[in-house]
């Protein structure tokens, strides 16, 4: 689904202009499959969705809609592609956050198109998490995507449908949507705007501006690219940098627009006033210190009102935008580390019930199903194949109970080879290993974190990933909080596989996608979000493969760790990115 964000505190946090992210196309997922002999023919392309005339569900205000894209499989069920971020008070709404999807000419592609108004109570939720079953379903549109990408504009208007509306004929909207190929490209830009003088729309206040970028297409109109969050009470506000790469804003003389808003908390936004500039007219304006006024639209054709209000350019920075493949395939490597959970909530081994039974006649057992299923993924991933595995929370031989033991049984060493190695020593482990509890991740997590900070002395070529089998009931919550927060600043992401059919709540928690930061005892915020969970009942009912459930978050996450420590891949060898 991606990393998509609610238009959160009320519509007025930024969107689209954030470090560029792994969207719905994971160059990680692209490099398992083609490394395994599937080379789809496609092109890679980004749909502008908007939407015009939506069914007004609220009483004293305006729908809050927000939009998912879903691609038909060929047994009818949906696959979700994206979602967009939620507009507040707007049945017009254009939205920022674009979708991605893989064009595969010699394929059928059916897109279904969900339109909901999101209930206010959960406008500071992130959107990936949001249960549809809450929301109002506003309506549906249908297409082919070859119906988009062979239209000379790449753009089409679909007419909305609502099958549960029992209120009479009516319309309810349409949508437009247009597709874009992505640009194989590294440049990016950070910059941070200002203004000065801004004219007050408010009578009682100051205004509260924001900016929204928008790119000028071809075909005469314009695709938002971005929009600043938003400043209260200030009319001469400085926002925090944004940074847009090629793909948003095309080349440096594209034409873009800038339009500065008064922001309105029902939606309809007081334009204070645009400008047209390219990127490399921004970094004039900042070599030269040098602002540009807004002008304002009048009614007279081709006339326009030059205002007070000037708009600066505080700072311009040019920079690559590595892919984790540029990473990968330069030279750095991920090792992958393996720790499972004995405790005994898991249930008696001997009986056919727990998720620990070894079935005679060869059934895998959950955890052995997630191991199997697992390390057919991270084996391909990691260098050397020589994978630490640890138990945590069994009673090991020596009669004490061990939240971080060998699985191999071994005094000193802890690394098995390959995922034979791994299914062998958790076998044998059973036989030697009581379950008993209670669930503890933190030693396992302090361990890993320890591996991974030696690193750092001896090769800054490593990553690792660690990777924790659990039946989900956790006992430690804070003590792990704290340990995830520690090791954020170390080349280390978690991925947490949930076995059985537990209430994974706590797992959600850890997985910082489902709210803020991890914060630790001591107040401290995580440096960046290292964890991912996966629930494997989620995978044996279809709904994500095991790739992609496993590999949807660790590019970006180690892409957020080489970035905030200005790494480079290691057969990089240009000058650094200019500043001016």
């Amino acid at each position: 689904m991606g990393g998509c964000f609610s238009d959160v505190r009320g519509g007025k946090e930024a969107v689209g202009g954030a470090q560029p992210r792994p969207t719905v196309h994971n160059d990680a997922v692209e490099f398992f499959y083609r490394s395994h002999g599937a080379f789809p023919l496609f092109s890679q392309l980004e749909l502008t969705i908007s939407a015009s005339n939506l069914l007004d569900l609220d009483v004293t205000s305006k729908s809050d809609p927000m939009l998912i894209v879903y691609a038909k499989k060929s047994d009818g069920k949906l696959e979700e592609l994206g979602r967009t971020e939620v507009i507040l008070n707007s049945l017009n709404p254009v939205w920022i956050e674009k979708v991605s999807i893989a064009y595969q000419f010699e394929m059928v592609q059916p897109l279904i198109f969900h339109v909901y108004d999101v209930d206010t109570k959960y406008h500071n939720v992130p959107v990936k998490t949001l249960n549809l079953r809450d929301q109002e379903f506003l309506g549906e549109g249908s297409c082919g995507l070859s119906e988009i990408v062979t239209k000379q504009t790449r753009s089409l208007t679909l007419n909305l449908i609502n099958k549960n509306w029992h209120g009479g004929m009516r319309k309810f909207g349409t949508l437009t949507v247009r597709a874009e190929e992505t640009i194989a490209s590294r440049s990016a830009v950070e910059i941070k705007f200002r203004c000065s003088h801004l004219e007050n729309k408010d009578l009682f206040s100051k205004s509260d501006p924001f900016l929204r970028i928008s790119r000028i297409v071809e075909s005469g109109g314009s695709i938002p690219i971005c929009k600043t969050e938003v400043v209260d009470n200030n009319l001469n506000p400085t926002w925090k940098p944004v940074c847009l790469s090629m793909q948003q804003f095309g080349s440096k003389d594209t034409p873009l627009v800038f339009e500065c808003f008064d922001f309105n908390i029902n939606g309809d936004h007081v334009l204070i006033g645009k400008i047209q500039k390219s990127v490399a007219d921004l970094e004039k304006l900042y070599k030269e210190r040098s602002g540009v006024n807004f002008f304002f639209p009048t009614s007279r054709q081709g006339h326009e009102k030059v205002l007070k209000g000037q708009l600066f350019v505080d700072q311009f920075f040019e920079k690559e935008q590595f892919s984790f493949l540029d990473y990968i395939s330069s030279g750095y490597e991920l090792n992958f580390m393996v720790a499972v959970d004995f405790t005994g909530s898991n249930g008696d081994p001997r009986s056919p019930d727990s998720l620990h039974h070894i079935d005679p006649y060869g059934r895998l057992n959950s955890y052995q199903q997630a191991i199997r299923e697992v390390g057919e993924v991270i084996q391909f991933y990691d260098v050397d194949k020589r994978f630490p595995s640890w138990g945590f929370g069994g009673r090991t031989t020596n009669g004490t109970v061990s939240h971080c033991f060998n699985l191999n049984g071994s005094a000193s060493d802890f690394e098995v080879e390959g995922v034979e190695g791994i299914m062998g020593a958790y076998a044998t482990a059973l036989h030697n290993v009581s379950l008993a509890g209670p669930t503890l991740f933190g030693q396992v997590v302090n361990k890993a974190a320890e591996i991974a900070g030696r690193s750092l002395s001896s090769s800054n070529n490593k990553y690792y990933v660690l990777l924790i089998i659990t039946d989900g009931i956790l006992t430690d919550l804070q003590e792990t909080k704290d340990a995830l927060v520690r090791a954020s600043n170390l080349p280390l992401s978690v991925l947490i596989v949930g076995v059985g059919n537990a209430d994974f709540k706590q797992m959600e928690i850890l997985d910082a996608d489902s709210g803020p930061r991890l914060e630790s005892s001591t107040g401290r915020i995580a440096t960046r979000d290292i964890v991912q969970f996966v629930a494997m009942r989620e995978v044996h009912s279809g709904q994500i493969s095991v790739v992609q459930g496993l590999l949807e978050e660790l590019p970006g996450q180690f892409l957020s760790y080489m970035r905030s420590m200005d790494m480079k891949p290691l057969t990089f060898h240009a000058g650094q990115p200019s500043t001016s």
